[in-house]
């Protein structure tokens, strides 16, 4: 059972059963104007295919390893430190 059932089952709600009957109307019945759902199968699917990965420690060691090494430059020092440089035009203040 995905979430979406389980919303509309009332386990999440147990002590206000048919809270989310308006929210399941507005999606189904009313048409799904911003797109909840329109991607859904295709979530599921990768979803299904990173609880495999994370049942192999070893795959998802190797998989974790690849995508850090591959997500190339990035860091909060470096983009401050282009801003201080390209943006704001100011020097570094040597910290001892």
């Amino acid at each position: 059972m995905v979430a979406h059932d389980l919303m509309f089952s009332d386990h999440f709600s147990h002590g206000e059963p048919g809270v989310f009957d308006l929210l399941r109307d507005t999606r189904l019945t009313h048409g799904d104007h911003y797109m909840h759902l329109a991607d859904l199968q295709s979530y599921l699917d990768a979803d299904t295919r990173l609880r495999a990965l994370y049942a192999e420690p070893d795959a998802w060691a190797q998989q974790a390893i690849v995508n850090v090494a591959s997500s190339g430059k990035f860091s909060s020092d470096r983009t401050i430190a282009e801003y201080a440089t390209d943006i704001w035009h100011v020097k570094a203040c040597p910290v001892s």
